[in-house]
């Protein structure tokens, strides 16, 4: 019996490909690689280490509806100021307005702060404007987080934004070109169903083990 294709062992050898492939795309510096974690960040630490690029994360946390918490209605995105991005396909659930997601405001942002604090410390933020930035996760399903991301970095003024991802849904990859300058996705299942069963081993990572990938690489932070 014939047995399906996996084309990736696990998410650091994934980030090994997307690096081949990323650099065929003669980035001008400087570079800076930013992971979604927690998936993102193992598979970040290899294109970075490849690069020569530093890396740091891109922490997001979501604000969910009234009555169903699992719906995201914005993305409160880290920085200096933190970024809120509203989502257009949610925003006009019952109850959901700027005086729902301002009341929620104050709890993401502690978790935003208390997860740099676990994986960072007192390292400071890559400073993004007039670089160019690559977002990396260890995939897309429907392409919200990511797009979140993107338009909060917009606002930051780097120089060239670039997604990369090992599999996606075409759909979601096609929709993210809009807010990218440039996408690398190196599958893209058509149909598809999950991320996971494009890796060998794809377990969900602690934190501990974020860290442990951000610690592996070369490239240094620098202060913004």
């Amino acid at each position: 019996m014939a047995t399906a294709w996996v084309p990736f062992e696990n998410r650091a050898q994934a980030g090994r490909a997307l690096a081949d492939q990323l650099q065929h795309l003669r980035m001008k510096g400087p570079l800076v690689v930013l992971a979604l974690p927690r998936g993102g960040a193992p598979v970040a630490a290899e294109i970075a280490r490849t690069l020569g690029a530093p890396l740091d994360l891109l922490l997001l946390r979501k604000i969910g509806a009234p009555f169903h918490p699992e719906l995201s209605v914005a993305t409160v995105v880290e920085g200096s100021p933190p970024e809120v991005v509203v989502n257009e396909e949610t925003a006009e659930l019952p109850g959901v307005d700027e005086a729902w997601i301002e009341a929620e405001l104050p709890a993401a942002l502690r978790e935003l702060e208390r997860s740099r604090s676990v994986y960072l410390g007192d390292r400071l933020r890559q400073q993004v404007q007039g670089a160019t930035v690559i977002v990396v996760d260890d995939g897309i399903t429907t392409g919200i987080t990511m797009t979140a991301a993107l338009r909060a970095l917009r606002r930051r003024h780097p120089a060239r934004l670039v997604v990369a991802v090992p599999v996606g849904p075409y759909a979601a990859l096609m929709a993210l070109r809009e807010e990218a300058d440039e996408v690398v996705c190196l599958i893209t299942p058509r149909p598809f169903h999950a991320i996971a069963l494009h890796f060998l081993e794809f377990h969900q990572l602690g934190d501990a083990e974020v860290c442990v990938a951000l610690n592996a690489t070369t490239a240094t932070l620098r202060p913004s």
